[in-house]
């Protein structure tokens, strides 16, 4: 098992995460460990528990079970979480502990950065997003009908364990959606201001073969190399005040599509990729990047054949960006290619999107 830490820049505030690919008979015992005497509650996306709720071996009546899909990140399950706290009566020195995708863990860690004014919070993430990206730098929120996660909270959790061997049971589609965040952290890897040079391009373009059979040693490197690049990131900014804003990349395109779709037709990482291209369609045209980099980029994205998402009106597009977290006074920030794997951030009207999209 590897473990990496994260520590918060000019703050006594750090945490670990554990990697590795051992038997899931023995991660219960591990949490629990971490856990020692304290009381807890579990909160289970449906279909991990379904698969992996005898393995991991949880009292079942500390168990929250979670439906799956993004619409279930609402304030009505946020309520429910809190109130199944109470009922098992937490305290400040208790945990709850999120097992599930990025979904669970922002739903859970709300409730844990609400509950008391704070409770202790462990995420257990089981598919390749949650890996990667949602269950490291303490993002959590709810969405709403006015958008994603415009109720939530910078809070980190006191540990992250992350298994390999969960991400064995993910079918193709949710698969690829995480491979939508990854593809993301190749194309802003210099711009993440890591100690090392992971080459991650090069490695999703030499592995993707062993990446899609999902080979558990390529997949534990990859994760490792993503986490370590979020690691770099936000141990300098936590809340998102510069630098931060470059994972962001794709994003603010892909939200806006989540939010006409009601969070129920396409995958997050879909979205992502659809985010990316158009992301690069903006690059190429204020001449940020060259063609050469542009078929570079898109043709990393083939070899993983993510699914094709439709244009929508770019008007109900635009309204619902200026809505978001990244508008800032009469434009949005967008997250623009400029260089090999490097980005900028650069802020864009309204009038300079109708034209530009």
């Amino acid at each position: 098992m590897s473990e990496l830490t994260v520590q918060i820049n000019g703050q006594q505030k750090s945490y670990p995460i554990y990697i590795g690919h051992d038997d899931l008979t023995l991660l219960g015992n591990k949490i629990l460990d971490f856990v020692g005497n304290n009381n807890y509650i579990v909160v289970f996306s449906q279909k991990v528990y379904n698969l992996y709720g005898k393995i991991l071996n949880f009292s079942k009546d500390r168990i929250f079970i979670l439906k799956d899909g993004e619409k279930e990140k609402n304030i009505k399950n946020y309520e429910r979480i809190l109130n199944f706290a109470l009922t098992k009566k937490l305290t400040r020195q208790d945990f709850i502990i999120a097992i599930g995708g990025g979904v669970v863990g922002d739903l859970a860690g709300f409730a844990a950065s609400t509950y008391m004014r704070g409770i202790n919070f462990i995420q257990v993430p089981t598919t390749l997003l949650a890996c990667t990206d949602s269950s490291v730098g303490g993002k959590t929120a709810i969405n709403t009908k006015f958008g994603k996660n415009l109720i939530g909270s910078f809070y980190q959790p006191k540990a992250v364990f992350v298994n390999i061997n969960f991400l064995k049971s993910l079918d193709e589609r949710q698969f690829k959606s995480g491979l939508g965040e990854v593809v993301k952290y190749a194309l802003i890897e210099k711009s993440c201001k890591a100690e090392e040079d992971y080459g991650l391009v090069n490695f999703l373009s030499q592995n993707y073969d062993k990446i899609l059979s999902k080979d558990v040693l390529t997949l534990k490197e990859l994760v490792e190399i993503c986490i370590k690049l979020k690691i770099s990131v936000v141990s300098l900014d936590e809340k998102e005040t510069g630098l931060r804003r470059i994972l962001n990349f794709g994003h603010t395109y892909a939200h806006a599509v989540e939010t006409i779709t009601n969070y129920n037709k396409y995958t997050h990482g879909e979205c992502v990729i659809s985010g990316i291209l158009k992301v690069l369609d903006l690059s190429l045209k204020l001449g940020k990047i060259d063609k050469e980099y542009k078929f570079l980029c898109e043709d990393l994205i083939s070899k993983f054949c993510f699914a094709q998402i439709p244009n929508f009106d770019k008007n109900r597009i635009i309204n619902i960006m200026l809505s978001d977290k990244k508008a800032v006074g009469d434009g949005v920030l967008f997250i623009l290619a400029n260089e090999y794997a490097s980005v900028e951030v650069l802020k864009i009207t309204p009038k300079e999107l109708k034209e530009l999209l």
